[in-house]
């Protein structure tokens, strides 16, 4: 569906006026609010029931924005917005005082970042405020990359901007800086490979002591209703004629019930564009359970595999 003009104006009045609004970006769909009104941004923990200790990511549509929402100047932010933004990587900046407590989780330190999409650039610019914006839906539950997820999840939603299907497909790299170089809290299209380029790259390695700074860090999220096993990692039960199969190739299995593929020919950017879609098209199916084949940990891989683990991990843990 093809978003007017008009469309986004109004969502724009909406923001405006401390209500929700979903919308799309290049990574997932997101749940946005006024990111300056506490009170909208409450709203947005209640619609996804979100634990308030897990922070927002700021959405933002001018590096001039930084200015007003970072207590610090650092010109690695600057250096990095340059040649990143817009796109899919979220910095963990020092707050200012303009930012609400509720957004940061009480935190410090804020998450920025610009999306690469239209839709959002254009939403932002028009509401006159940072959005404020997670996953637009239930917390910890499958990421969206339609606008029909998200009315799945959260049927209640008054606006949604349907941009269509994300382009990148999972969530935001999130890096904060540290004196020595970036550490990376969550693993995105952004690699390290790409960001050392510019900053170099922390020797701090236990991003775990830094984990409430980003969204994203509890072992068990992305979550789809049905039990997820990775090939590979865990003990899958032997009769798959039940089951759905996550197939990172072209290749049909008659032992799986149903398969979706992420990619015909492995292509990892093309996979982590599927794979939610993938996942939501086998929970909503009849099988029974999910297999998912794991991808190679190299590029953007590395974050497939991160939202493969944590898919998992609920069901793993609680029959470990």
């Amino acid at each position: 569906m093809m978003v007017t003009e008009k469309q986004i104006l109004d969502a724009a009045e909406i923001i405006r006026n401390g209500g929700l609004v979903a919308f799309p970006t290049e990574t997932v769909y997101g749940l946005g609010a006024n990111a300056l009104d506490a009170k909208a941004v409450t709203s947005i923990f209640a619609t996804k029931e979100r634990p308030s200790f897990d922070p927002l990511i700021v959405h933002i549509c001018k590096t001039e924005d930084i200015r007003r929402l970072s207590l610090e100047e650092d010109a690695r932010v600057y250096t990095l917005a340059h040649h990143f933004w817009p796109g899919p990587l979220t910095i963990v900046v020092p707050k200012s005082s303009l930012v609400p407590e509720i957004v940061t989780s009480g935190l410090s330190s804020v998450g920025l970042r610009m999306p690469d999409n239209e839709i959002a650039l254009k939403l932002i610019d028009l509401a006159g405020c940072p959005i404020a914006a997670p996953s637009a839906n239930k917390f910890g539950k499958l990421s969206p990359t339609t606008a029909e997820h998200v009315r799945k999840q959260l049927p209640e939603l008054g606006c949604i901007l349907d941009g269509g299907n994300t382009s990148v497909g999972v969530e935001s790299t999130v890096i904060t800086l540290e004196t020595d170089g970036f550490v990376i809290l969550r693993h995105g299209a952004i690699t390290a490979k790409d960001l050392v380029k510019y900053v170099p790259q922390s020797k701090k390695k236990d991003i775990f002591v830094l984990a409430a700074a980003s969204p994203g860090m509890m072992k068990s999220h992305y979550s789809p209703e049905k039990p997820v096993y990775i090939i590979g990692e865990h003990e899958i039960p032997s009769d798959k004629s039940e089951a759905g199969l996550l197939s990172f190739g072209a290749t049909s299995n008659d032992e799986y019930k149903k398969v979706e593929f992420l990619s015909a020919n492995q292509n990892l950017q093309e996979a982590a564009v599927n794979l939610f879609g993938a996942l939501h098209k086998l929970e909503e199916s009849d099988v029974g359970f999910i297999v998912s084949e794991a991808v190679p940990e190299t590029g953007i891989g590395i974050a497939i595999m991160d939202r493969l683990r944590k898919a998992a991990y609920r069901f793993q843990k609680n029959n470990s």
